[in-house]
């Protein structure tokens, strides 16, 4: 588990592609994970990979892998060719086959982006650009108990085996992404997402669900709704990697079952997991880029940074969020007359990143946040919280005098205390 460390010095904080250097005193404390510097290499997947296959025989006759998009990125440049390859000569044809991006709602990347995060086999490799608007993609087989549709693709559905292989990640109320999410809602269809989505809003108590936290299964109605989708069709088979600070993968978890998702999330939350007091100021940077590509991915880690801060205390957040919102679905919810008007509407058709915005007004009604950010102030203003310039962050943490937190990849780390973000 993650431990806090109190040094005096300099600590660089990711900002986009850049950086900016935040001086600090001998009683702050540096929250950061205890990371593995180990990183799996080609020839460690391929072997991990034969190993499980010799004892879990599958038909890999007409696979078909699914992998994330630009917002949760795996090694693939070096790990995809080598995953491709050993997945072939089990096969025994050189044939390439289908690899699916998993957008989810996501916005589409542009070929260019795509040929960054996937490396030469984007261009060796028919990759297929999931569109969850695409309503001839998908069979359905059903609801849930909760009424979610199952509707799956029916390349999906007509492969010998699905593959996933992307990282393991905490989010902000499914508990755990990659594995399963992988599947639905990465490759689902956008009313479904929607209605899976919904599960967040307890509609008797009218909050947000207290189960729908970062690092929780357990009584998680969005994570539970997960699982039944995936049990409607064969298990995947999902490689796992367990991600390092610097975003490498470090480890690898193969499976087909829950316990072999279990197993890799309890390896995730070893070491991005942290329970500490709420601090009176925490200064957080999203990591950088990708990770503060739009604030749709930033919320991620500012939800995450919160989690430290006291009642009453303040957030100060680096997030460039380059490619600004990240969402036209998002801003409308803050003119729907304050949080009861925007749960209202909410939970007569949940859609969009309502959810999202229901869980920043949480947060701003909690305490004050500050983004040092390319958002405009108008933006700002409308989501409840400050813009102020990266000078006038370090003057604040220079003059603060109450205690102080400092998460150099928010992202990544969770405080599994109880508090109310």
């Amino acid at each position: 588990m993650a431990t806090p460390d109190t040094a005096p010095g300099t600590i660089d904080l990711g900002y986009g592609k850049d950086h900016v250097t935040v001086s600090l005193n001998h009683n702050d404390n540096i929250l950061a994970p205890n990371s593995p510097s180990q990183s799996i290499t080609a020839e460690k997947l391929s072997t991990r990979l034969n190993e499980y296959l010799e004892d879990h025989p599958l038909d890999l006759s007409r696979p078909i892998l699914i992998v994330t998009d630009k917002t949760r990125r795996c090694g693939y440049p070096e790990l995809l060719p080598a995953l491709t390859a050993t997945i072939n000569r089990w096969r025994g044809s050189d044939e390439p086959f289908p690899i699916i991006i998993a957008y989810g709602t996501h916005p589409r990347q542009s070929d260019a982006e795509s040929y960054e995060i996937y490396g030469e086999l984007y261009n060796a490799w028919p990759f297929v650009h999931h569109d969850c608007t695409d309503a001839f993609l998908f069979r359905q087989l059903g609801r849930t108990s909760a009424g979610t549709p199952v509707r799956i693709r029916a390349d999906l559905l007509d492969a010998s085996t699905i593959i996933t292989f992307g990282p393991i990640c905490h989010h902000y109320f499914a508990g755990y992404g990659g594995g399963r999410k992988l599947v639905f809602p990465g490759c689902g269809e956008r009313d479904a997402i929607y209605h899976n989505h919904g599960l967040y809003l307890d509609r008797t108590t009218r909050r947000l669900a207290t189960g729908c936290r970062p690092g929780n299964l357990t009584a998680n109605p969005v994570a539970d709704d997960l699982f039944e989708v995936i049990g409607h069709i064969s298990p995947p088979l999902a490689i796992h990697g367990v991600q390092n600070v610097d975003g490498a993968i470090c480890d690898l978890v193969i499976g087909t079952d829950r316990r072999s998702y279990l197993e890799a999330c309890s390896l995730h939350a070893r070491i991005y997991e942290l329970s500490t007091h709420g601090f009176d100021l925490v200064v957080a940077s999203c990591g950088g880029y990708p990770k503060d590509i739009n604030f749709i991915q930033a919320h991620k880690a500012i939800h995450n940074a919160a989690g430290f801060v006291r009642d009453g205390g303040s957030l100060v957040v680096f997030t460039q969020c380059s490619d600004g919102l990240g969402s036209d679905t998002f801003l409308p919810w803050f003119g729907c007359g304050g949080y009861d008007g925007a749960f209202a509407k909410l939970s007569e058709s949940y859609s969009g990143n309502g959810g999202t915005a229901l869980a920043m007004m949480n947060k701003t009604a909690r305490i004050a946040i500050y983004l040092v950010t390319e958002l405009t102030i108008d933006i700002c203003t409308t989501i409840g919280v400050t813009k102020i310039s990266g000078e006038e962050a370090l003057r604040m943490v220079r003059a603060y005098k109450g205690t102080i937190g400092c998460l150099p990849n928010a992202g990544l780390l969770v405080n599994t205390r109880t508090l109310e973000i």
